[in-house]
């Protein structure tokens, strides 16, 4: 039995499920950002002052989610974070984004639970319905387009899209 499927795991996720349900997704807007963040830091998730975390926002474990100051998870955005997902100063996931941090081996027969970090560095822009791999960082500064698919680690200030994501350029901006 793997850690994730503890009858105390799923208890705990449980608890946060329904308080995500009646406490936190039904206060929408940015008034509401700060009782969301509590909510979340009440759950033991580590988020930095000025973190922003949307109501539609849908976190599977938030012992595993770290915000640094400024970072932002908009409207609609998965984190499916097994694994932990740490996201960087001023670093925003946009819209709709899918943030996974599990797979399973499919290399075995049992088809076991996987799981790697996700890191986001920091200025770092994740663009709308975009989905980011388990084990893979996003570099400081770097860009990742819109509905791209990434499953390999995106350098600093670079840009990448498509499916899979493929580098386009660098920014052009000082961080």
């Amino acid at each position: 039995m793997n850690k994730h499927s503890t009858f105390c795991n799923k208890l705990f996720r449980g608890f946060w499920e329904l308080a995500r349900l009646l406490l936190f997704r039904p206060f929408p807007g940015r008034i509401f950002l700060p009782w969301r963040a509590f909510l979340l830091r009440l759950f033991g998730a580590e988020l930095a002052r000025g973190a922003n975390v949307y109501a539609s926002a849908r976190i599977r474990d938030p012992r595993n989610l770290v915000m640094a100051e400024g970072s932002c998870l908009a409207d609609g955005v998965i984190c499916y974070n097994v694994d932990k997902v740490v996201i960087g100063r001023h670093a925003t996931v946009s819209q709709r984004c899918f943030l996974c941090t599990a797979s399973h081996d499919i290399d075995s027969p049992g088809h076991e639970l996987i799981t790697a970090p996700i890191h986001i560095g920091d200025f770092a822009w994740v663009a709308a319905e975009a989905c980011i791999g388990k084990g893979v960082t996003i570099g400081n500064g770097a860009v990742v387009g819109a509905r791209a698919a990434v499953f390999r680690s995106v350098p600093p200030k670079a840009v990448v899209g498509g499916n899979p994501a493929v580098f386009l350029r660098n920014r052009k901006i000082e961080l």
